[in-house]
Order: C-alpha cells, then structure tokens, then sequence
C-alpha cells in the first residue's frame, strides 16, 4: 500500500510539475509576444495605414509561429528527457526535427515576406524580416544557452 502511495504521489508530483512548466511556457509566450509587439511598433515606424493593413496580418503569421513553437516546445522536452543517455538512433531523431523545424520556420518566414511586400513595400517587409531574424536569434540564444549537450551513455 505506501508503495502504491509513494508511486501515486510521484505520478502526480510530474503531473503537477508538468503543468506548471506548461503555464510557464504559455506565460513566458505571451510575455515574449507582448514585448514583440512593442520592438515592432517602435522599430518598424509604421503610418496609420501601414499599421492596419499589418497587424491582421502579423496575427496570422503569429498564429503558425505558434504552432512551430509547440513543436519546437515538444523536441526540447524530448531533448530534456534523453540528452544524458543519447543514443545514436535517438540524437538522429532529435537532429531530423531540429533540422525540420528550421526549414519549417524559413518556410514560414519566406512566406509572410511575400504577404508583407503586397500590403506595405520590399523595402519595409525586409526591415520587417531582419528585425525577426534579430528577435529570434536572441530567443535561440537563450534556448541554446540553458540546453546542456548530448551526451553518450557512460560504457560500464
């Protein structure tokens, strides 16, 4: 019976701690967004015109970032989980989503160039583009920065 007790109170201890490492991700998020939209706001000095016409569409490019975010989210996890006893097979895995995730998230980025060069100009959607490479590299950055390297399992 403790046994069971033990077992049950560490299943909902990960439980627990799961979901608030969830709402932290959902906090974090939209703490990050929040401060997106003021560097863009600032930087990308927009006029009446220019702002309505982007805004809807920034939400929708926000919309499909999100779901790159969950699945970028989803391989940290299984990073998290596995980087101390790495197998091969597994770092493969790992490394084809990783690499996934990047194509799909340039994919995107190319995308929503062309979409912001229809409703304000080139010039504007690179500045645009360029101010997004900045903030996301500074993201990845601190991703990178709090991600410890694979490591191999020990031979005994």
């Amino acid at each position: 019976m403790k046994k069971y007790l033990l077992t049950l109170f560490v299943f909902a201890a990960t439980t627990i701690f799961a979901q608030e490492v969830d709402s932290f991700i959902e906090l974090l998020r939209s703490d990050v967004k929040t401060q997106k939209k003021g560097i863009i706001t600032e930087v990308m000095e927009f006029s009446e015109a220019e702002a309505a016409a982007f805004w809807p569409v920034y939400r929708n490019y926000e919309v499909e970032q999100d779901k790159l975010a969950d699945a970028r989210i989803a391989l940290i996890k299984d990073y998290a989980a596995n980087y101390k006893t790495m197998v091969d097979a597994k770092a493969t895995e790992l490394m084809d989503k990783a690499f996934k995730f990047r194509e799909e998230r340039l994919k995107l980025q190319k995308k929503y160039f062309k979409e912001f060069s229809k409703i304000l100009s080139p010039t504007k959607a690179a500045k645009w583009a360029q101010l997004e490479d900045q903030i996301t590299l500074l993201i990845d950055l601190q991703i990178a920065s709090e991600l410890p390297l694979a490591e191999k399992p020990s031979e005994q």
